[in-house]
């Protein structure tokens, strides 16, 4: 592990050493792609010296309790120097077992986000519709864009299906883990007597596809318009402006309907067709086509849950790591890094776990 900290400290020290060349300021291209590394590379480096510090402060604790005779007040201020610094150098070995774990390679890109109704008839859609709410918040938290390119709403504005298009730095690293079915327990909008009701919501996330990655041919596509429904103005019902893509090799179906240009509607629709066309292929590659979007979503069943939202206890559990919040209006206020960070930890110690099991 130490050899491969100490190649990433001095691939860092050289990205530094290009960035003040005064022969790359006019590549910028060059320079994001530096800067990309570094930002990559720096959390390990100082995470390591910190690690080399420790060590050192820990060999001179030992040194000055080897010097000390037993029972002086010295060699018992060193005793427990070394004892706190050998606690301190067991965590930070442990973080960056972590950290030299390999990079999910879509964690940088941006995110398609699709939210349906599931079980639970209307209440189901008001709570798909809390879902939307709650991504788009904690989007704007974090400065990201996010933008709604499709919403099929119900009669008392809840959600049926939306889809979202998610941009900014780390979006899909954070993202990445709230695909699935989200159960929600509470009394209905509709529930006269004030039972309390359990349904549920799916969310798929998934990385924009890049066009290097995708390539998709207009002869390979049906393109229908339509007249776009909602809100959005006297023209949004009157012209043709809203499109549906058929992917007619893999039956995929896409609309966007957000845009008054018949144009930039077909590029959203196409933007998110390539990210589900890269799904199947990547699942292809992994011999079972659709599993993780199936695992992901299941049928929309109450009893298939990630994540259960308690109105009446105001709580919130994410089943899979066993963490359980008791700020629920926080967390759909759009403050879920909460529950996105254990979620974060314990799937990347996970994989530190196969890669020693491989090694």
């Amino acid at each position: 592990m130490i050899e491969k900290l100490e190649e990433i400290e001095n691939k860092y020290a050289s990205i530094q050493r290009r960035l003040e060349d005064p022969s790359l300021h006019q590549d910028y291209a060059a320079i994001r792609d530096a800067q990309k590394a570094l930002s990559e590379f720096e959390p390990i480096v100082h995470k390591y010296r910190d690690y080399r510090k420790t060590a050192s402060d820990l060999e001179g604790a030992r040194e000055m309790l080897a010097a000390a005779s037993p029972g002086d007040e010295m060699h018992a201020l060193a005793a427990a120097e070394a004892d706190e610094l050998k606690g301190k150098l067991a965590a930070l070995e442990d973080d960056l077992r972590l950290l030299l774990v390999p990079r999910d390679p879509n964690d940088a890109k941006n995110v398609i986000l699709e939210i349906r109704g599931g079980t639970g008839g209307e209440e189901a859609s008001l709570f798909a519709g809390d879902l939307l709410r709650m991504y788009q918040r904690y989007a704007e938290g974090r400065k990201w864009k996010f933008e709604i390119i499709d919403l099929e709403e119900t009669g008392l504005r809840g959600v049926k299906s939306a889809t979202a298009i998610v941009e900014g730095e780390g979006a899909y690293s954070r993202l990445k883990y709230e695909g699935g079915v989200h159960r929600v327990q509470r009394v209905p909008q509709t529930e006269a007597s004030g039972r309390i009701h359990t349904s549920a919501a799916t969310v798929a996330v998934m990385p924009e596809a890049e066009d290097v990655e995708v390539e998709v041919h207009e002869r390979d596509l049906r393109v229908d318009r339509f007249c776009a429904s909602g809100p959005g103005g006297q023209g949004v019902n009157t012209t043709y402006s809203a499109v549906r893509l058929t992917h007619l090799p893999t039956g995929i179906v896409v609309q966007c309907q957000d845009e008054r240009s018949q144009i930039k509607n077909k590029a959203k629709a196409l933007r998110v067709l390539k990210a589900r066309i890269l799904e199947v292929e990547q699942e292809k590659q992994q011999g079972s086509i659709a599993a993780e979007r199936k695992k992901m979503v299941g049928s929309g069943d109450r009893s298939e849950k990630i994540r259960t939202y308690n109105f009446p206890q105001s709580r919130v559990t994410d089943h899979r790591i066993g963490v359980t919040s008791h700020r629920l209006q926080e967390i759909l206020d759009g403050r879920l890094d909460e529950l996105v960070e254990p979620l974060t930890q314990h799937f990347r110690a996970e994989k530190l776990k196969d890669q020693l099991a491989q090694a």
